[in-house]
């Protein structure tokens, strides 16, 4: 307490001598000085005595200069990370360059959760969401040995649920792509979350059901399907026959041709099957009855769009329906046809609700990539090579808008212009229905009257 006091003493000498000597250099005399010195020491007292209490925080109270650099890096967020890292090109390598810089920005992670949520999103848009190795490297964001419970309470309660919540949407995405986690996420999972936590758990059920499910598709559909028209449409058309034996047939090659006056015209593919079977049922058709083009119809291969064509007949009437001989030797694997007869009790059924639609036979499938009348006109010339029936059957074309017709009027749709030459056509057609109407209208009356 000695030391103290004398302390404040010494201090309290210095703040006199220079309130001394600024007083001496303002031209104020030093009689006035010394009078006032008793009253100096007592407030230089109690001035010291707050300042010997004060914090060091207090003294750092004032507010330092920020600089704009800071400000930004602080402000960043992990999408736009993303977006200044991979300003050229969107690939694995500047995706993994992505994680490397939020890595070796923070030792504790900070952000760790957020960070994680953006690159699931992002990883899309740079080619890597089925990419194994990327997602382990994603998994090895999360610290290591910090979200493990130490006891059955921690565990009981869910130890970090953000975190084990984060953990369980990365092995979603996996599960959704289709792909399978391998021992080093395993090992990543123990690291982070502990052995018994809902990622572990997680990753047991997809290690249970994956191989059970891998392989128990019989169509399965490869991951890169050709970037070729004829090849995709080829692809497809085996996908869609119901026959194996069915024979796809490439009508014509995608090309270019300059016509006499200069115009450069680009013709379309033209690839389509057909299998013995529905060649026997067009060599069996009425000549009298027309044959139909019907189309486009949708197939979906994955993210891929494809459209296809079908000639077909309506369905035959039950009056002129011939039921074939049965043949025995046609399959010697299992019958087709079992003749028992069984003993039934009253209380059984006959009669069972069955609705039964006959569609009408299918003679052929087509992929053109553009599905005009004129195209199409072509794909029946080259059916006629090997079905000669179609030359004295009619054939009428029941066709709707075409794929780019579809695209070119969802365009218009969303800019709202419209185009004077579909309403002109729209017009005309309904001047032309309206006498086939009236017709109708007064055939009708007629029979009314007459019944």
């Amino acid at each position: 307490m000695k030391c103290v006091r004398c302390l404040l003493r010494l201090r309290s000498l210095r703040l006199v001598g220079q309130s001394a000597r600024s007083a001496a250099r303002c031209g104020a005399p030093l009689q006035s000085a010394s009078s006032a010195q008793p009253s100096v020491l007592h407030q230089s007292q109690q001035q010291v005595l707050r300042h010997f209490h004060a914090s060091p925080a207090c003294a750092k109270s004032q507010p330092e200069p920020v600089d704009n650099e800071k400000r930004d890096k602080s402000l960043i967020t992990d999408d736009d990370l993303f977006e200044r890292v991979a300003k050229d090109a969107r690939t694995k390598a500047t995706f993994n360059k992505v994680l490397d810089v939020f890595i070796k920005r923070d030792i504790r992670r900070r952000g760790h959760v957020e960070f994680i949520y953006a690159a699931l999103k992002k990883m899309p848009e740079f080619g890597v969401e089925r990419d194994l190795a990327v997602y382990n490297k994603l998994l090895d964001v999360f610290p290591k040995e910090v979200f493990v419970p130490r006891n059955y309470i921690q565990r009981m309660f869910n130890h970090y649920p953000r975190q084990q919540e984060c953990g369980v949407q990365l092995l979603e995405q996996m599960e959704n792509y289709g792909i399978m986690p391998n021992m080093e996420t395993k090992v990543l999972l123990v690291q982070i979350f502990g052995e018994k936590s809902h990622p572990i758990r997680k990753y047991q059920r997809i290690m249970y059901w994956f191989p059970k499910f891998k392989h128990i598709n019989p169509f399965p559909i490869p991951h890169q399907l050709p970037e070729d028209p004829v090849d995709l449409a080829r692809f497809s058309l085996t996908r869609i026959a119901n026959d194996l034996d069915a024979k796809v047939t490439v009508y014509q090659l995608p090309c270019t041709d300059v016509t006499v006056s200069g115009e450069e015209i680009t013709l379309p593919h033209i690839v389509g099957t057909q299998s013995s079977s529905q060649m026997e049922l067009l060599a069996k058709h009425n000549p009298s009855r027309p044959v139909f083009v019907e189309g486009p119809f949708p197939l979906w291969l994955r993210k891929t769009c494809v459209h296809y064509y079908i000639l077909r007949a309506d369905p035959i009437p039950p009056d002129e329906k011939v039921e074939e001989p049965y043949d025995p030797e046609r399959c010697l694997d299992y019958p087709l046809q079992l003749d028992l007869d069984l003993d039934r009790d009253l209380g059984d059924e006959e009669s069972f609700d069955v609705e039964e639609l006959d569609e009408g036979p299918v003679f052929a499938l087509c992929m053109t990539s553009q599905g005009d009348q004129a195209t199409l006109n072509q794909w029946i010339s080259g059916l006629q090579q090997n079905n000669p029936i179609l030359g004295q059957v009619p054939t009428l074309f029941r066709l709707d808008a075409g794929p780019r017709e579809l695209q070119e009027s969802a365009a218009t749709e969303s800019g709202h212009s419209h185009r004077p030459e579909a309403e002109t056509i729209k017009e005309e057609s309904r001047h032309e229905e309206e006498p086939e109407v009236i017709v109708e209208e007064e055939l009708r009356r007629s029979q009314g009257i007459k019944q």
